[in-house]
């Protein structure tokens, strides 16, 4: 659309884009600072000449929590644009970063995905010494420094993967490039946790438009002040945008938008195997110096003349759209500005992880939109590509892509190359080999970097930077050098494997370890399905009791119901599936309201692992949200032996470690969150990666946490059973005996009781309870977020009154609630169960296994819960 035509979004909606002051640019070659920099206490505002209007259009997206975004003229994400336009921005806003900068030197970080290409041209202007973009992909090539969260974006978990970390742990200026600035809130909290990893006494925020209030403002400059550090922020153009009133409503009632347009005979799609140099960065995932630079730009040219002779063979004369995937958008930017230096009609843009409204009206800038399975890292996740087209012109859609999304699902049915095709178009696939992080950090060496002297670093494993400075969250592995690995994993507290070096452990999946769907949970255990580990029951007992072994040293034999019992369990199951599904859906929100969409589920095998497969379910349903892409671990924790620590190695090497939520299903007296909690601080403690220790539950019925679906102490089914309703997974193993070092903590898939399995009926019978329940899910969730929700461990406190009053030695032998007190009568010796009523219908089963057991149940009528299994002292 022209500049100068009002945006549909205004005639229609009612959302307008107001520009705010300007002032005037000034170029890098000037010497002096410029007259229009605007010095605040603890910001600087500086602005160039264009209007808000010329930069970006109001586009609208469904999102509960925003439903308008700002589509820009001059990025090349969402809009096909003329790759010398959005250098050109890139460029002067460098400028502006140079003013404030003056001579000194300073890295840069852009923001992925939509700025890492600005970010770059922002670095390239200004000759920085080192110019990184955080990823939202996990290399497990590569050591993730640090991270960060990004509150209102569709996938919000940044990791900082430097290579080698001391390119960018240390005290210059840090020059943070993003496209837009709303409230300023995503910045700040970028800078906080930037600054807490590693101090600076300078950043500088730079955006294409700042859209700020003057609230937010005073909010910004305020907490500037608290990080005392210098805080300047320039951008092109600043502004406001006025929203209506009820403007979520309105979105949502839209039509539902037209993706993937068919055309009557499909395109043709073509491939091009690119050259590029094993130690030259293709981009800056992980890092580019200032002494790369070169050998980029003559890369760059080499692809360039490939790239034009297979168009000119194939495609003479037609105009070519050049689209980069996701963060890859600076090489495929400068490919595409080569192509047109050549002569070659040629625009820009890139793919997106964020869903927008489609709407083919004149004034709207998102005109087309296609919808597309990820080609990596999770084949269920969507991905999406918007207008990709020329006006009166037949482009060939050139797609350059990296090895991770060199995949089959690229060119499945759903797929980039299915849905470009589909809509008629011409696509020649072009596949860049990429850099290998590990080469990337072994050339690093003092000769090569001998250009980027004022980064003052040594780049030898053993030794950082003699100018850093000391760093709490700190996860370098030069800060770990010469650490001793885990020994069999007995201690939580033991030092981590280096993130970044050496192997460790695959996990394991469905069919060929346990019963669930392989996209449904992977298993960070060892398999030790062909050990012998069960014991009797009553000499396990009295073995664990008399403290010669531990209870995670073996198993019990498991317990195989008879008829009634598993007709108990399914009649449980259907009274229950509605109750079950709207905690597993109230709990999953919780956690993406407080920690963002980006999240990685890891459930406490083996009672968390169901419900950690139901709230993936509910979180990539698309039931009453967006669907998000979920990924979803289980790993063992050992009360008295802390979490498994090399499972915390494989999640802070493939993820941040701050999105990272750990999942059980119920709390008893408050045990395995202490556990929980201490065993993440040894780990952070010995070296390892900082992971929030908040346990999120099913039920809460021990007031023990702050994030759950309900504080009832009612019958969860996947407490009614053991492996029978886990996937067919024992209880988790840590024996010194058959766990070594670098190993996960093991357990067995009980393959001969496939024909008992009820696992996936659980899952199933849930899910589908999914949709009737998701109208009541918002006003749940409403009503735990307005409670208060501090725990206050009076669960603790029943237990300790119940030991006392039965003459209990410890309270380790008292099990409060349902779910522990079924696992008392199904793998312990009971003594007695406890309830608080004697016919309550959530313990129908616990009086069933009692009775099979020839346990008295005891009616207590001032229970804290609603019953208890007192677990049978043995004589030693």
């Amino acid at each position: 659309m022209s500049a100068f035509e009002t945006p549909w979004a205004t005639v229609n909606l009612g959302i307008e884009l107001h520009h705010g002051e300007s002032f005037a640019a000034r170029s890098a070659e000037d010497d002096a600072p410029g007259e229009g920099f605007v010095a605040l206490s603890a910001e600087s505002v500086l602005t160039g000449e264009l209007a808000i209007g010329a930069l970006v259009q109001p586009g609208l997206r469904r999102n509960p929590r925003r439903a308008h975004l700002l589509v820009s003229t001059v990025l090349g994400k969402h809009l096909p644009t003329d790759p010398r336009i959005v250098i050109g921005a890139g460029n002067r806003l460098a400028d502006l970063v140079r003013e404030v900068l003056g001579d000194r030197e300073a890295v840069v970080l852009g923001f992925a995905e939509t700025a890492t290409g600005l970010g770059h041209c922002v670095a390239a202007r200004i000759d920085a010494g080192c110019y990184l973009h955080s990823t939202r992909r996990p290399e497990s090539r590569a050591t993730t420094l640090t991270g960060f969260e990004e509150g209102h974006s569709h996938a919000t978990s940044h990791l900082l993967q430097p290579t080698p970390a001391a390119i960018f742990a240390n005290d210059l200026p840090l020059v943070l490039v993003d496209d837009e600035i709303s409230t300023g809130d995503t910045a700040i909290d970028a800078v906080r946790a930037l600054h807490a990893f590693a101090p600076r006494s300078h950043y500088v925020l730079a955006s294409l438009v700042d859209m700020r209030t003057p609230a937010d403002r005073i909010k910004f400059e305020a907490a500037a002040a608290e990080l005392g550090a210098r805080i300047d922020t320039v951008c092109l153009a600043s502004g406001r945008t006025e929203l209506p009133p009820g403007l979520i409503d309105t979105v949502t009632a839209l039509p539902e938008p037209r993706l993937n347009p068919i055309a009557t005979e499909p395109g043709s799609c073509g491939r091009i195997e690119l050259t590029w140099p094993a130690d030259v960065p293709e981009g800056g995932r992980h890092g580019t110096l200032r002494a790369d630079n070169a050998a980029f730009d003559v890369a760059v040219k080499s692809i360039a003349d490939e790239v034009n002779s297979r168009l000119d063979a194939e495609f003479a004369g037609r105009p070519v759209i050049v689209i980069g995937h996701e963060e890859l958008m600076y090489l495929p930017l400068r490919l595409a500005a080569d192509l047109a230096d050549a002569g070659t009609p040629t625009r820009f843009q890139t793919t997106t992880r964020s869903p927008a409204y489609v709407l083919d009206e004149p004034g709207y800038p998102l005109r087309r939109g296609f919808r597309f399975t990820a080609p990596e890292p999770d084949p269920t996740a969507q991905r999406y590509l918007y207008n990709a087209q020329w006006p009166d012109a037949d482009p060939v859609l050139l797609v350059v892509i990296d090895p991770p999304a060199d995949t089959p699902e690229l060119v499945a049915p759903g797929g980039l190359v299915d849905v470009l095709t589909a809509s008629g178009a011409d696509v020649l696939i072009a596949v860049l080999p990429g850099a290998d992080p590990r080469a990337l950090h072994a050339g690093r060496t003092a000769e090569r970097v001998a250009g980027t002297a004022s980064l003052s670093v040594s780049y030898n494993d053993s030794a950082t930077s003699a100018n850093a400075p000391s760093r709490k969250e700190s996860t370098d592995s030069a800060d770990r050098e010469g650490r001793s690995e885990h020994g069999g994993g007995s201690s939580s507290a033991a030092a981590p494997k280096e993130p970044g070096a050496g192997p460790l452990p695959e996990a394991l999946h469905g069919p060929a370890f346990g019963s669930y769907a392989p996209e449904d949970v992977s298993w960070l255990l060892k398999d030790l399905s062909d050990v012998d580990l069960e014991a009797d029951v009553t000499e396990r007992e009295r073995r664990i009791q008399a403290g010669v072994a531990h209870y995670a040293e073996s198993l019990p034999v498991e317990f195989q119901p008879d008829a009634e019992y598993r007709e108990l369990f399914d009649r449980v199951l259907a009274d229950s599936a509605e109750r079950l599904a709207l905690a597993v859906a109230t709990v999953a929100e919780l956690v993406v309201a407080e920690r963002g969409e980006n999240v990685v589920l890891v459930s406490l095998a083996r009672a968390g692992t169901p419900v950690g497969v139901l709230m993936r379910r509910w979180l990539v349903s698309g039931i009453g949200r967006e669907p998000l892409t979920v990924p979803h671990y289980a790993v063992s924790i050992v009360r008295d032996r802390g979490i498994d620590a090399v499972a915390l190695d494989y999640l802070a090497r493939h993820h941040d470690p701050s999105s990272i939520v750990f999942v059980d299903g119920w709390t008893g007296k408050g045990a395995i969150t202490h556990e929980l909690t201490a065993a993440l601080d040894d780990y952070h403690a010995a070296g390892g990666a900082r992971f929030n220790d908040e346990l999120v539950v099913l039920a809460d019925p021990a007031n023990c946490v702050r994030t759950y679906g309900t504080r009832d102490d009612f019958l969860i089914a996947s407490a009614c059973l053991n492996s029978t309703v886990s996937g067919l997974v024992s209880r988790t193993v840590l024996n010194d005996s058959l766990i070594g070092p670098g190993e996960f903590h093991g357990a067995k898939f009980y393959r001969d009781l496939i024909d008992a399995d009820v696992s996936n009926q659980l899952i199933d019978t849930v899910t589908a309870a999914f949709a009737s329940i998701s109208a009541r899910v918002p006003a749940a969730v409403a009503a735990i977020r307005d409670s208060d929700r501090t725990p206050d461990w009076s669960g603790w406190a029943s237990v300790e009154k119940v030991r006392a009053e039965y003459g209990i030695s410890t309270v380790n032998y008292v099990k409060p609630g349902v779910g522990e007190t079924t696992r008392v009568l199904l793998r312990r010796v009971p003594w007695r169960v406890l309830v608080r009523e004697a016919d309550a219908p959530e313990h129908a089963h616990i009086r069933l296994l009692a009775a099979a057991r020839n346990v008295p149940v005891e009616v207590v009528p001032d229970l804290a819960y609603s019953c208890m299994g007192l677990i049978k002292e043995l004589p030693r």
